[in-house]
């Protein structure tokens, strides 16, 4: 931006010579004009002054200042009145006249938008006064200084005094005032030197800089005149959180320029790229296998950020934390912070990453678990967690056993382990089979007791009567809890000689009742009760024995039916084979 100088003043210029010549010229006496006049007497306080008029007129010795003045002194005056009021003399004024000079020499040396050089002499509301050449110019607060115009509560005082050059941006000859900006002369200065240093900058070339500020993103480096965005994830080879972290307001730092965007005026720096890439000798310093020491820098969902060295991270991913715990939260293990030893599973230098184990550097338990856990050894366990199909057992601090629903008891059919364990509690099983490849191991509680279906078979014959406690309703019967923990069902066919749509309008859990055994089937680890048929005739149930022996005993073609009288009751107990099970392998 050009800005003009003014010329230098000189003492009869074209304009101002014109205007005194024309006064003297014209020697029109009326109030305002400006008269050469002379002084004729000095009496106290007052001069008298000898304008051409037909009388004197009066100057106050004040308006001389510290000039001497005596007869014959020649000098411009204003008149302000041909006859004053009190003394009837013409009244007149010097300070006057030389303020309205002054301000036609201002007109004539200054115009809106050149340069001037002035001093700031005191503190207005609003701005300051500057002291141009002994005409007052105003400087508003806002266009002192560049930085001042963003903080109106900055303090003036610190300028008072101070020469500088100014522009005038406004000249008002109603108000006889100046407005003058020292900003916009910076500003300019600093448009052109911004311009220049953005046709300079070359892609790829270190400069230094100085941080002007930081935010969560970056940092913006002032170049000397421009600023360029340090993005966060160009400040560090490594994580970091946060700018500060690294860098302060007024530190100096070389930075590179990345790219440059002329037309938009972005630079966009980086202060990694001044210093070597770690990530190019990776695979050299950290082969795979590798056993090293870092720290944790960061937890997410999928594992943990460990630092192994300045500016390099690698995931050790949750399902490399342990051999045997289940980990659903890297938080169950490590805390930021913690150091840990890790051995390197992979490098990847062109993606940048590194997978990393924790569990490869501890001994696997499962690599012994068969020597230590052999198929049909007797261990013994804490129940630790159920699922649908069966309970946990902790068999040491990193095996855990698995038990299944259907290996925990041979006289009963579990639908839930809660049946028959509780947590903490502790059992002893047999070890079923070990696969350590899987990481599995599963026990069996019912193979560490003895079986008792041999006594069972003897004990309740068919035909029998039998007492027990309803243990569970289901919709096709009720389970009746015998003695030695053995369960028979009651079919809903055989609880009443009555039609019944559904157990429960008949039978609840906890009901005592009395029963007879109607079949027996050791296979099947089975027992049919019948309440119906309590009340049978000797007769019937002999029948129901021999049933029962030519069931077990004759191939199916050769079957009797049976005592028709009675229904064929063992027969409601086969359609059950489907739905009733105890003991039923997995």
């Amino acid at each position: 931006m050009a800005i003009r100088k003014p010329t230098a003043p000189t003492a009869k210029s074209a304009f101002f010579g014109d205007f005194l010549a024309g006064q003297a010229a014209v020697k029109e006496f009326k109030s305002g004009s400006i008269i050469e006049g002379t002084v004729s007497a000095v009496k106290g306080s007052d001069v008298f002054v000898d304008i051409g008029y037909k009388s004197e007129g009066t100057v106050d010795l004040a308006e001389f200042g510290d000039a001497e003045v005596k007869p014959g002194l020649t000098f411009q005056v204003k008149l302000i009145d041909l006859e004053d009021d009190k003394t009837g003399m013409v009244r007149l004024s010097k300070r006057a006249a030389d303020e309205q000079i002054r301000w036609q020499q201002v007109l004539e040396r200054y115009t809106e938008g050149c340069v001037v050089t002035g001093t700031i002499r005191t503190k207005v509301n609003g701005g300051l006064i500057v002291d141009i050449d002994g005409v007052e110019a105003f400087l508003p607060g806002s266009q002192v200084d560049v930085s001042v115009g963003r903080d109106r509560d900055r303090d003036l005082t610190p300028y008072i005094g101070q020469t500088y050059d100014f522009k005038v941006i406004k000249i008002s000859n109603e108000r006889k005032n100046i407005i003058v900006s020292r900003r916009e002369l910076i500003q300019a200065a600093n448009d052109e030197k911004k311009e220049a240093l953005l046709a300079s900058l070359q892609k790829d070339e270190v400069r230094e800089g100085t941080v002007k500020n930081i935010t969560d993103f970056g940092a913006f480096i002032d170049l000397d005149g421009i600023d360029g965005l340090l993005h966060i994830t160009d400040m560090s080879w490594g994580r970091i959180k946060h700018p500060s972290e690294l860098l302060k307001v007024g530190d100096k730092i070389n930075v590179k320029v990345l790219d440059v965007d002329r037309e938009k005026e972005r630079i966009s720096l980086g202060l990694k790229q001044t210093m070597p890439n770690p990530w190019d000798t990776i695979a050299e310093q950290f082969p795979v296998d590798a056993r090293v020491t870092g720290k944790v820098v960061n937890l997410a969902p999928s594992g943990a950020f460990v630092e192994i060295a300045p500016g390099i991270e690698g995931l050790v991913h949750i399902s490399e934390f342990s051999w045997t715990k289940r980990i659903s939260k890297p938080e169950e293990m490590l805390k930021q912070g913690d150091e840990v030893q890790v051995q390197v599973l992979s490098v990847d230098p062109e993606t940048q990453k590194i997978a990393l184990g924790i569990r490869q550097t501890m001994e696997n338990p499962w690599d012994t678990a068969q020597d230590r856990y052999p198929v049909g050894s007797r261990q013994t366990g804490t129940v630790r967690n159920f699922t649908a199909y069966g309970a946990f057992v902790q068999l040491e601090d990193s095996i855990d056993g698995m038990i299944h629903i259907s290996d925990m008891s041979w006289t009963r059919k579990i639908t839930r382990p809660e049946e028959c364990l509780k947590k903490g509690q502790k059992v002893e099983t047999i070890v079923l089979d070990v696969d350590a490849k899987q990481r599995r191991i599963s026990l069996g509680l019912k193979q560490a007791q003895t079986d008792p279906w041999t006594e069972i078979v003897s004990k309740y014959q068919v035909g029998s009567l039998v007492k027990g406690k309803v243990s569970k309703i289901a919709s096709f019967g009720a389970f009746i809890e015998l003695e030695d923990g053995v369960d028979g069902l009651v079919h809903i066919s055989q609880i009443s000689d009555q039609r019944i749509e559904k157990v429960r309008d008949v039978l609840k859990e906890g009901d005592e009742v009395e029963a007879r055994v109607v079949k027996v089937d050791r296979g099947e680890r089975r027992i049919g009760l019948s309440i119906r048929a309590v009340n049978m005739t000797e007769d019937e149930i002999k029948a129901l024995e021999a049933e029962s022996v030519e069931t077990e005993t004759a191939p199916a073609s050769t079957t009797t039916q049976g005592s028709e009288q009675l229904g064929s009751l063992g027969a409601a107990f086969d359609a059950l084979s489907v739905e009733w099970q105890p003991g039923e392998d997995k």
